[in-house]
């Protein structure tokens, strides 16, 4: 059985910013891996200027001139990080969510940093990371800035829902693309109204553990080539996977896509990790 193939185009957001900066090397190294084009994208939002007391002669060709330079140094990054990589660059004028969204149509995966302010574009990505995550059917990566060391293994959180099959393939692909080991982390907790309950934790564990492994079964058939763990634990969620990004270089958690109110679409374990993590977290929809 073949194993999920990624291809298509990766759009990573420039700012100017540190963690801006970040992710577009990651986004170039990704690229090189899936063999994948890459579309640097920044967005000129220029509505908070637009306020009379605000608005000066030339700001909006001032912002747009800034745009530019993000994009030829954001460019230049990749150039020299990854020169077999096919690059273009997109200046968009627009609220940065509104504008990743309509990029997520033909991407593959987008890509942003985890937080910072981009200066003169007056887009502060950290921001709109998790919105963007919440909204675009595509893998979002968040990249952490601080990330430097490589560890050689790929993290996916997994719940026993719907929602695990697609974080699965996604982190499968990964840590084939990488030659990296898979840890497939289930944290799990009992129910809070619980007293006066008796519970078998061994028994718990037990039937946790063998539901994570029926659920990897179809992905080990399917990439016999990555080593990977099953790593079950009673624990709160957000706190293991952030614990395991302290050693890992990818932490992949699924979002069910569901919800009346699309901010919440994320999910509370998505929107923790991707606060607490110190490594980059990739969001993937079912």
């Amino acid at each position: 059985m073949k194993g999920v193939t990624m291809s298509g185009l990766i759009v990573v957001g420039a700012d100017g910013s540190v963690a801006a900066t970040a992710a577009v090397a990651w986004a170039a190294d990704d690229a090189l891996r899936m063999r994948a084009p890459l579309r640097i994208v920044t967005a000129v939002h220029r509505r908070p200027y637009d306020a009379s007391r605000l608005a000066a002669p030339g700001l909006h060709d001032a912002l747009t001139e800034a745009g530019g330079e993000i994009l030829a140094q954001a460019e230049a990054t990749v150039r020299s990080r990854q020169p077999d990589v096919e690059v273009t660059t997109q200046l968009t004028e627009g609220d940065p969510v509104a504008v990743l969204r309509d990029q997520a149509e033909d991407a593959t995966e987008i890509v942003l940093g985890s937080g910072g302010l981009g200066g003169h574009t007056g887009t502060v990505l950290g921001s709109v990371s998790i919105h963007v995550a919440g909204h675009v059917h595509c893998p979002v990566v968040v990249v952490c800035p601080e990330q430097n060391v490589p560890h050689r293994e790929i993290v996916v959180g997994i719940e026993d829902s719907e929602a695990d099959d697609a974080a699965l393939g996604y982190g499968f692909e990964q840590a084939r693309l990488r030659g990296s080991r898979l840890r497939v982390i289930h944290a799990w907790q009992l129910p809070i109204h619980s007293s006066g309950i008796s519970y078998d934790m061994n028994e718990v564990r037990a039937a946790r553990t063998q539901a994570v492994v029926d659920r990897l079964a179809p992905w080990r058939k399917r990439y016999p080539q990555v080593p990977n763990v099953e790593d079950v634990r009673c624990a709160d969620p957000v706190e293991a996977l952030a614990d395991a990004s302290a050693h890992c270089d990818l932490i992949v958690v699924g979002s069910h896509g569901r919800g009346a109110i699309r901010s919440m679409l994320l999910g509370s374990v998505g929107r923790g990790v991707l606060r607490n993590a110190c490594c980059a977290v990739a969001v993937v929809r079912t």
